[in-house]
Parts: C-alpha cells; sequence; structure tokens
C-alpha cells in the first residue's frame, strides 16, 4: 500500500514564495504523517486567476527558479515524491500552466497543460508533450493538470503506457449541482480511473480568488473508480485529504474472466480524430443552417 495525500489550501495570487513555502510546510506534516506521495494544486506557486499573460507572466519562474528547486530540496530530504502546479517561463510568449513531478534523486520532470480551459488560453502557451510516466519505488507516476482530465484519450495515453497512477493538480471552478450531488469534475475522475482501472490524485485548491469560489473537492480514487477519500465538500476547508492505495492493482485490466478493459478494445474500428467521418458530419452541420 502506498500512502497519498492531496494538501488541498488556497494559494495566494501572485505570492509565489510564500506560496511555496506554505506548500513546503503541508508537505513536511503529510510526510510526518506517513505520505509518500503528496499531491498540491494547480499554479500551488502563483495562484489562478490572472488579468492575462502580462500578469501571469510576472508570477513565472523557471524550472530551476525556487517554486521547483525547493520542492526538490523538500522531495531528496524526506524521500517523498511531490506534484505540483507552477506558472513556467517562456522566453518565446506567454508561460505554461506546468506541474513538476519531483521523484527522489532525480531530476525534475514536468508537463505542460496541454487542454487550456476557457480564458486560459488568453494567458498561457499549451503544452506539446504527453503526459508523462516515470518509474519510481512506489509504481509507474504520471501526471495531468485539471481540463486535461476532460479527455479520455489523454488519460488513456499514460494508462497505455503503463501508469499506476495518475497525479491531477486542479483548480475546480464551483458550479451548481443537485443537492446530493458530487461535483461533476468527481464524477468524471472515477469515470476515468474505472475505464482505464488506473488510480487518480486529484488536488483542488480552496477559497475565493478575484471573485471565483472554487470547488474544494480533492479526491483519490482507487482503480475500481470508487473514491477512497473525497474532501469535506460541506466545509470547502484547507486540509490534507489522504489515502493509502494498492498501486498495483493499476496493472490488472481484468473485469471477469472473459473481458479486460485494454485488451477488449477494438481499435480497428475507431474512428481517429480528424478522419474522413469526423470531417463528413462537419459539412454536413455547416451546410444546414437549421442543425
Amino acid at each position: 500500500m502506498t500512502t497519498i495525500t492531496c494538501c488541498q489550501f488556497s494559494p495566494r495570487l501572485g505570492e509565489v514564495e510564500a506560496n511555496v513555502d506554505e506548500s513546503l510546510e503541508r508537505f513536511g506534516r503529510a510526510v510526518d504523517a506517513g505520505a509518500r506521495i503528496v499531491v498540491f494544486p494547480e499554479l500551488t506557486s502563483s495562484g489562478y486567476a490572472f488579468a492575462d499573460s502580462a500578469e501571469a507572466g510576472a508570477a513565472a519562474q523557471s524550472v530551476d527558479g525556487y517554486a521547483v528547486s525547493r520542492w526538490k530540496q523538500a522531495a531528496d530530504e524526506h524521500n517523498a515524491i511531490i506534484v505540483a502546479g507552477f506558472c513556467e517561463a517562456n522566453e518565446h510568449g506567454r508561460p505554461f500552466n506546468s506541474a513538476a513531478l519531483l521523484v527522489p534523486g532525480r531530476d525534475p520532470v514536468i508537463y505542460r497543460k496541454v487542454h487550456l480551459w476557457d480564458a486560459e488560453r488568453t494567458v498561457f502557451t499549451p503544452g506539446e508533450a504527453a503526459p508523462p510516466v516515470v518509474e519510481t519505488e512506489h509504481g509507474r507516476v504520471s501526471v495531468v493538470i485539471c481540463y486535461d482530465l476532460e479527455f479520455p484519450e489523454w488519460i488513456r495515453s499514460p494508462a497505455l503506457r503503463g501508469a499506476d497512477l495518475i497525479c491531477a493538480p486542479v483548480n475546480w471552478p464551483r458550479t451548481p449541482r443537485p443537492a446530493g450531488e458530487r461535483p461533476g469534475e468527481v464524477v468524471r475522475v472515477q469515470a476515468q480511473a474505472s475505464m482505464n482501472r488506473v488510480s487518480i490524485a486529484a488536488c483542488d485548491r480552496t477559497g475565493v480568488e478575484r471573485d471565483t469560489h472554487w470547488t474544494s473537492a480533492s479526491v483519490i480514487v482507487d482503480a475500481n473508480g470508487w473514491p477512497v477519500a473525497l474532501a469535506d465538500l460541506d466545509r470547502s476547508a484547507e486540509e490534507a485529504v489522504t489515502a493509502d492505495i494498492e498501486l498495483s492493482e493499476s496493472r490488472n485490466k481484468r473485469l471477469s474472466d472473459f473481458s479486460d478493459v485494454f485488451a477488449d478494445r477494438r481499435t480497428d474500428l475507431y474512428s481517429a480524430p480528424g478522419d474522413d467521418a469526423h470531417r463528413a458530419v462537419e459539412s454536413e452541420t455547416s451546410e444546414d443552417p437549421l442543425r
């Protein structure tokens, strides 16, 4: 069993060193409580609600800047893995919305968010690389960021490459939902985990930032798609959400004696994005103004 903790808290916009220092304090407490993999929210170092790319750029750092360097130092000292979001400087244009995967004794592994949500595309440059899959003493760990979780192909990619755990720093804006229901983002994380039989740890943030209220719904889901730990949705509190997960279960893709979620795929029949059938549907829709 591997103890995984999502440290849900409220980063302050633009206050990079203060945010990183707070994350390190929370990391230390999580490790002292037994965590071996600790996940932080999207853009932990900088906060999220930037007015424009210039404001984001002022809070951006290179991979050898304060945020990643301090996280790497802490991961090495505590012999525990850190996954945390940061605003990454980009000398060629808008910064990247990135996440660092810090494995003790290794160089930082950086993932840049590919699917930019809403106005993020006016602030950040999208990434161009698939989620990494990194071998660790606990299993194979991958990382995606927030809106990436909405795309089945993107989660299946690291799952097909052997990921046992997908860590997801997220910032989920609060939206209305029926009484008694879990946030839709949590339901979709469960679905992705179940469809791929891979554990997912999504660390949300809390608080209010420039009129955006955050869902505060950090969740750790096992390979069966069930939440093993979920933040208290009624409190929206800064808290550590912790679960013990048998990550080796992610390597068993069987559902029954005869069914296997990967072996049963019919890739010979699946349409690829942008194929002729997809273009034909788009053409029909564009030609009929009533559609």
